[in-house]
């Protein structure tokens, strides 16, 4: 195996890392520094995962946009020990949807939805909101039902419905509310519109507030996880990259080896110390040796993710909209959000231009995944002129950026899947820890992604934390609610 570089740790109970993401990173950082002899695998030639910065030509993409914010002290104070405070830019959040031509505020502000949509349809939207506090949708368990039940069946269908398609593939009708319930949880119009209409209101204790600024290092994300990389190695861990776990071998429950394939072949690392994985989760089980039940082995089949392409394009700073990101609600596009690069951090774009990355929700092999790199670069031109959004003369030069497996979907069988894949793996084999946001199929964001890897870790040295009770709180993942700590279990040193 060839090894970007390499360090001699301790050699007895060998750990090995699958994946070189937020959460691999983070497992190999908090294991070597406890002295363990660790070895990360990386399937791809950079590390980050989804959280890397693309580089072209002297501009840098960002895979979706990358806020760093966290509820977990823990998480933040890797951050800082990762990157000096140099190293961040303090950036205000400004995201919005573009609609009908026009920009409302996200998450939804009751005077600007309204006044933006007009009377009629304002009227509308109120008086299906009302209904819906009067009959609430029977089944909520639904994304549909969850969010017409907060916001009324109008907005639902305005905001939330064509999009949401747009974005996972599959109808609203057909998807579980839990990953609405974790992104725009409390955000109800009637919440909005109360706020709105009295703000005098001083007393309340149970006000909670969206994130308003956030910390992004100045070229971008894949900053962090390169500098990670480089303490792994520095503190005596190894990382392969083009390497892939074919199959992780145990017996009588415990771990005994990888077999990895690289350029040079195939090979076998010793395991016995454990595995933290952050592969899909799917793979993972289809690469335990020996297999597991059947039952197990379709749970992880039934496993499926939404991938994503970014087409970059350039213009000149004035003539780009100022938010970070704006979502695309218009069928007339296949583009479903836009960055602005440039409002991110204007060391990643050239002076006096931006570039902006137009996000397409694809499944690999379909017609815009397979497309010529010319030919989507020519749609995005073409949608940017449509939307009104730049003019065409002003464009610049443009990439493309290919990301599988970028989202993990949340169908209607998911959530048994991962019960069932879950509780073989605690059973049979507890020396592998699942992690991260493809590790357990999970929506999970990079502080979400860092947490499982720390409590993983823990649990390879005799703790007994519980992974998947990370990110299913109730709360809105950006609200702070005052007087409220982080609201997960602790990390204990």
């Amino acid at each position: 195996m060839t090894s970007i570089a390499s360090g001699q740790g301790p050699d007895d109970q060998p750990v090995v890392v699958i994946g070189a993401g937020p959460a691999g990173l983070t497992a190999a950082l908090e294991l070597v520094e406890r002295g363990r002899s660790v070895t990360v695998l990386e399937a791809d030639s950079v590390v980050g995962g989804i959280s890397r910065t693309v580089v072209a030509d002297g501009w840098r993409f960002d895979i979706g946009g990358h806020r760093f914010f966290t509820k977990v002290p823990a998480v933040k104070q890797r951050w800082h020990q990762i990157l000096s405070d140099d190293d961040f830019l303090t950036r205000v959040r400004l995201s919005r949807i573009f609609y009908n031509r026009k920009f409302f505020d996200y998450p939804l502000k009751a005077a600007n939805a309204l006044r933006n949509l007009g009377i009629i349809e304002a009227l509308r939207a109120v008086g299906s909101y009302l209904w819906a506090r009067v009959r609430p949708p029977k089944d909520q368990s639904t994304f549909e039902g969850w969010v017409s039940a907060r916001f009324g069946r109008r907005l639902y269908s305005i905001f939330f419905e064509s999009y949401t398609e747009k974005v996972w593939g599959i109808h609203p009708s057909v998807m579980p509310a839990d990953w609405a319930a974790q992104r725009i949880k409390n955000l109800s119009l009637g919440r909005a519109i109360v706020d709105a209409l009295l703000p005098w209101r001083g007393g309340r204790t149970d006000v909670t507030s969206l994130i308003e600024e956030f910390l992004y290092p100045r070229f971008g994300p894949g900053m962090m996880w390169e500098r990670a990389a480089e303490q792994v190695i520095g503190k005596g861990g190894s990382i392969v990259m083009e390497a892939t776990a074919e199959a992780v071998r145990y017996e009588d429950g415990g771990i005994t080896e990888v077999v990895v394939r690289t350029a040079a072949g195939v090979s076998t690392l010793p395991a016995s110390g454990g595995v933290i994985s952050s592969m899909p989760l799917g793979h993972l089980v289809r690469a335990m040796d020996p297999p597991p039940p059947d039952d197990v082995l379709a749970a992880a089949d039934g496993l499926t993710h939404r991938d994503f392409l970014t087409v970059a394009i350039t213009v000149p700073e004035d003539a780009a909209f100022p938010d970070n990101w704006i979502y695309i609600h218009e069928p007339a596009v296949e583009v479903g959000r836009i960055q602005n690069f440039g409002a991110w951090s204007p060391e990643m774009v050239e002076p006096g231009t931006t570039c902006l990355g137009l996000e397409y929700f694809v499944q690999e092999g379909d017609q815009l995944w397979t497309m010529d790199d010319a030919d989507l670069i020519e749609m995005a031109r073409a949608e940017l002129a449509l939307l009104n959004l730049a003019d065409t003369e002003q464009m610049g030069g443009g990439w493309v950026v290919r990301m599988p497996k970028a989202y993990p979907i949340y169908d209607a069988d998911y959530a048994g899947a991962l019960d069932r894949i879950g509780a073989w793996l605690a059973e049979t084999v507890p020396g592998v820890q699942p992690v991260g946001r493809n590790g357990m199929h999970r929506y999970n964001n990079q502080d979400h992604s860092m947490l499982t890897a720390m409590l993983a870790v823990e649990n390879l040295h005799g703790a007994d934390n519980d992974l998947w009770a990370v990110n299913v709180d109730d709360d809105y993942h950006e609200e702070i609610v005052e007087n409220d700590g982080p609201g997960r279990k602790p990390i204990h040193d």
